[in-house]
């Protein structure tokens, strides 16, 4: 049972790294417990374990998924917190817990070298996982409670610069599982010089990645941008009153902000909440707001063509022309569309889910002067698709989310750190417009330069400048998982070779 005991409260400790307790130097000291119990246990014992263990974390990281929708299918609401709790238990946790156990069997070699890459293996299959589970399952990922967002603030957040969320993950891990290795080898000589190598060799990691962070000095920030926060909550967002209250607060608070003459006024997402291209008066609305305020207008909205409804940005020029409009491209699963739908649809709950179809284009547009990689609430958390703006030209990044659906439980403020990890992760400004907060400007170091609270209605104005290029641009998740799959199998391999 001290097995289970103790992976369980490392769960419970890696969660309390998240908003709202932000204790961020509980990850490494929960994954430690974790990698203990891990190391001294059978593969089958590590697999109910693993996943007992990340029920839990993840219970605790996604308690806020229901706040607001669970409602719409009572008595089933807590199956939105649960169900992909246990999911991702199964493939953050459980699975890793397996190959961590495997690997552990070379504790009992005589040899050094393939003891001393045992902690390293199990921090890179742990890591590895994390992506799996966040980007790598396709229609059914969920991009949230990657232990690497905890720390962007603390002194490992240049790291994302070179090798993103899931490379700070691992280091995170390489302290926690080093740390394990050296409580339970402790009778073991040379296990704790391996131990202090191991925090060494974070440290130089950490040091390098600072001294040549891109993001270290960054160029004088020129363009002005706004956005806009009008604070309407969700539980009346689509009643006809808040449609007509949102389209008197949303054009007030956009003239307010044309004062100080931004280039780029962004609304939140699906702040109109009808089909607009069915609307042309009020798209004919929207093109005057934006000539009279000489700015780029970004309105969310939905769309109904062919068919098919989206989720979307419609971008009017200072000109008032539509410059183009923004269709999203990764949808919530089980919530605007279902998955596999064959497969679910028995499931009484699941007739709530809308039937949104997915955008194709990244939809970068220049206003300005400035190329925008235009990105939808959930879409913010793929880090893939993020990075994919990048390389498709985007000088800078612009979330419109709705987390009016959270209220005030940790989930806007954990989403509103994850943007700060796409700006450590790809050396660009990110803008960015939610509905009830927390909106605000985050420069390519993670800092916000500007932000709101929640319930709040504001204007966040500030300036942003150009990019800063990283070496991640260049990598992406994809490659940074197969290398952190390349460890485990070397440290696999080294063992294999040893066992005696």
């Amino acid at each position: 049972m001290i097995p289970f005991a103790t992976a369980t409260l490392g769960a419970v400790l890696m969660a309390l790294a998240f908003p709202k307790t932000n204790a961020a130097i509980l990850a490494p000291i929960g994954a430690a417990g974790l990698f203990w119990a891990w190391f001294g246990i059978s593969p089958k014992r590590a697999f109910w374990l693993g996943w007992l263990a990340g029920t839990v974390f993840f219970s605790i990281a996604y308690s806020w998924f229901g706040e607001t929708a669970g409602a719409l299918i009572a008595p089933f609401g807590f199956v939105m917190t649960l169900g992909p709790a246990i999911g991702d238990a199964f493939f953050g946790f459980a699975l890793p817990g397996v190959l961590v156990a495997i690997l552990a069997r070379s504790l009992t070699s005589r040899h050094r070298v393939a003891r001393a890459f045992v902690p390293l293996g199990a921090a890179a299959i742990f890591a590895f996982a994390e992506w799996f589970r966040s980007e790598g399952l396709g229609p059914i990922s969920v991009p949230f409670a990657s232990l690497g967002y905890t720390q962007v603030a603390s002194p490992l957040a240049p790291v994302a610069a070179f090798a993103g969320t899931y490379g700070i993950t691992f280091l995170l891990c390489v302290l926690g599982a080093y740390a394990a290795y050296a409580i339970a080898m402790r009778a073991v000589r040379g296990s704790g010089v391996d131990a202090g190598a191991a925090l060494l060799g974070v440290m130089l990691c950490v040091a390098l990645a600072w001294a040549f962070w891109p993001a270290r000095s960054l160029a004088s920030a020129a363009y002005r941008v706004a956005a806009v926060q009008g604070n309407i909550p969700q539980r009346v967002k689509f009643t006809p009153a808040a449609f007509n209250e949102a389209l008197s607060i949303y054009p007030s608070l956009t003239l307010l902000a044309a004062a100080t003459h931004p280039a780029l006024i962004v609304w939140p997402e699906t702040v109109i909440g009808t089909e607009l291209n069915h609307s042309p008066a009020l798209q004919a609305q929207f093109a005057r707001l934006a000539r009279r305020t000489h700015s780029e207008l970004v309105v969310g909205s939905l769309t109904y063509e062919n068919g098919a409804d989206y989720n979307v940005l419609y971008f009017f020029r200072p000109d008032g022309g539509l410059d183009s409009i923004y269709r999203k491209r990764a949808l919530v699963p089980f919530a605007e569309h279902l998955p596999f739908k064959p497969l679910f649809s028995w499931i009484p709950w699941t007739r709530e889910a809308s039937d949104f179809h997915e955008g194709t284009s990244s939809g970068i547009v220049s206003a300005g002067g400035v190329r925008f990689g235009p990105i939808i609430c959930w879409e913010s958390a793929f880090s893939g698709l993020a990075v994919g703006d990048v390389r498709d030209g985007a000088e800078a990044l612009l979330i419109a989310t709705d987390d009016a659906w959270f209220g005030t439980t940790a989930g806007p403020y954990q989403h509103a750190q994850i943007a700060q990890m796409r700006a450590l992760e790809t050396g660009r400004w990110v803008v960015r417009a939610a509905s009830t907060g927390i909106s605000g400007v985050i420069a390519p170091d993670g800092r916000y330069t500007r932000r709101s609270s929640l319930d709040e209605r504001t204007i966040v104005e500030s300036q942003i400048g150009p990019p800063q290029d990283t070496v991640y641009d260049a990598l992406g998740p994809g490659a940074v998982a197969a290398g952190l799959a390349a460890l485990y199998v070397i440290a696999l391999g080294l063992g294999r070779r040893r066992w005696t």
